[in-house]
């Protein structure tokens, strides 16, 4: 298990990728690509029009403490794994290998989903597509490359070992 040091916080608030207003605004990127989500308002998003990710991680709420009706991935595996705000578990990071060996999976969180974007970027294949929500601003859209697993490497950095 991996704690994100407080100090380290600020890293996760820039965009990693590109910021889009809505889920519709960004549309003629995420058409014909893998989905890769984080984060149920997003994910229902998607869902909502027609776009099903291969992977998606939810935790049932949204800005942190409000609860959000349960997101339904048509054919989607349920993978249930516990992960604490401000950690990335092992168990978190196996159920992304797994939901991306085996799609699509809807991976549900007993804790908080928010860091997921590191083991998903980590593991994704190139060209795929994460999507996440920034809080107030829209959907942030990354393009899984060299270069975002290199940043996503970084961000790992940030933790320390729990």
């Amino acid at each position: 298990m991996h704690r994100l040091p407080d100090q380290h916080r600020d890293a996760f608030r820039a965009p990693y990728g590109r910021l889009h207003p809505s889920i519709g605004a960004a549309r003629p990127v995420l058409e014909g690509r893998t989905i890769l989500s984080v984060g149920d308002v997003v994910t229902a998003g998607l869902v909502a029009e027609g776009l099903f990710p291969t992977v998606a991680v939810v935790d049932g709420f949204t800005a942190r403490d409000v609860p959000v009706p349960p997101v339904r991935i048509p054919g989607a595996r349920v993978i249930r794994v516990k992960n604490p705000a401000g950690y990335l578990t092992d168990e978190l990071a196996l159920a992304v290998r797994d939901g991306l060996a085996s799609p699509p999976a809807l991976i549900v969180v007993e804790g908080e989903e928010d860091l997921a974007v590191v083991p998903l970027a980590l593991a994704a294949p190139d060209g795929s597509i994460l999507v996440y929500g920034q809080p107030g601003e829209g959907v942030v859209i990354s393009l899984i490359d060299d270069e975002q697993r290199r940043r996503a490497a970084a961000l790992f950095d940030l933790f320390v070992e729990a």
